[in-house]
C-alpha cells in the first residue's frame, strides 16, 4: 500500500460492498470476503451479506460502466469433495446449514450471480475459484493452517493439527496466485471460467506441520484437537483448464515460498514480541 499511495493515479477508498458504490471505472476484482474460518465464522450473517450482496451491487456497478469485472470464488464451493482432484464441471458436496455454509453457500450464490449477470446482461465477467494461498503479509491472527502453524513454530509453542492430520490441502503462494490473476484477467472475453486457481501439488497436514518445523528450526511438538465440522477431508485443484487457457501454473515450490513466509513473521514478531499487530 506505501508504494501505491504516492502515485498521482491512486486512490484509495473505504466502502462496505453490501452497499452499492458510486465510482468510475474500467475493470473491477471483487476479493471481498474474509477467507479464514475463524474470521468468516465470528459474524455469519455478515460473511453472507458480504458475499451475496456484494456479487449483486459489484455486477451492477460493472453493468452500469461497462466494465470487465473478477469474481474471487474459492474451492469451497466444492465442499468436501467425493471426486479428487477437483475439476471445474464437480458441482460440489457442500453443507447448507453447517458451521462453514455462511462462506461456501455465499461463494456458491455469488457464482450464480455473476453468471446470471453475464447471460441476462452481457456482462464482462471472470470467475476463478481460489485454492489454498499463502505468503508474506499474512495477519499473525489469520487463522489458516500456514500462518497458525508458522507463529506456534516460532514461538516454539505447540503446533495444534485439528484432526489426525490425514486431511490434505494443497498450498499456492501468493505471487504464482496473482501471476494467474493478471493473465485471467487479460484472457479473451469468452473465457469466463470457472477456473481453478491453485497448487495441484498435494500435502497432509502433518506433513505441512512437520516442514515448517524443520524449516524454522523449532522444537515445537506437535499436539492434536478434534476436527472442526464439516472440514474437507481432502483438496487439491485440477488446473488443466488454467494451463490451457492462461499458460499457467505455479512456479514457487512449497518449500522456497515457506522460507519467505517464515522470514516475513521471523521479522515481524522480533518487531513486535506479542505478534498480535502488525
Amino acid at each position: 500500500m506505501k508504494a501505491l499511495s504516492g502515485l498521482s493515479y491512486f486512490e484509495l477508498m473505504r466502502h462496505d460492498i453490501t452497499f452499492p458504490l458510486y465510482v468510475e471505472v474500467d475493470e473491477i476484482c471483487n476479493l471481498a470476503c474474509p477467507a479464514s474460518p475463524i474470521h468468516y465464522q465470528s459474524d455469519p450473517v455478515q460473511t453472507t451479506k458480504t458475499s451475496v450482496h456484494g456479487a449483486i451491487n459489484m455486477p451492477g456497478l460493472a453493468r452500469r460502466v461497462k466494465a470487465k469485472i473478477f469474481q474471487a470464488s474459492a474451492s469451497e464451493v466444492y465442499g468436501d469433495p467425493h471426486i479428487h482432484p477437483q475439476t471445474e464441471s464437480y458441482r460440489g458436496n457442500v453443507s447448507c446449514i453447517g458451521l462453514r455454509s455462511c462462506y461456501d453457500e455465499g461463494k456458491r450464490c455469488a457464482e450464480t450471480l455473476f453468471f446470471d449477470y453475464h447471460r441476462q446482461h452481457g456482462l464482462n465477467i471472470k470467475v476463478a475459484r481460489i485454492f489454498n494461498t499463502y505468503g508474506p503479509h499474512m495477519h499473525p491472527d489469520d487463522g489458516r493452517v500456514v500462518s497458525n502453524f508458522i507463529i506456534q513454530a516460532l514461538r516454539g509453542d505447540p503446533v495444534t493439527i485439528y484432526g489426525d492430520g490425514s486431511q490434505t490441502r494443497s498450498f499456492c503462494y501468493v505471487d504464482d496466485l496473482t501471476e494467474a490473476f493478471i493473465r485471467f484477467m487479460d484472457s479473451p472475453d469468452d473465457f469466463t471460467g470457472p477456473v481453478n486457481l491453485g497448487n495441484p501439488r498435494e500435502f497432509t497436514i502433518l506433513e505441512l506441520a512437520e516442514k515448517i518445523i524443520r524449516l524454522t528450526g523449532s522444537c515445537s511438538e506437535i499436539v492434536f484437537s478434534s476436527l472442526p465440522s464439516d472440514d474437507p477431508k481432502q483438496r487439491q485443484p485440477d488446473i488443466r483448464l488454467a494451463k490451457e487457457k492462461l499458460g499457467w501454473e505455479p512456479e514457487i515450490p512449497l518449500e522456497e515460498g515457506l522460507r519467505r513466509t517464515i522470514k516475513y513473521f521471523d521479522a515481524l514478531l522480533a518487531k513486535n514480541k506479542t505478534g498480535l499487530k502488525n
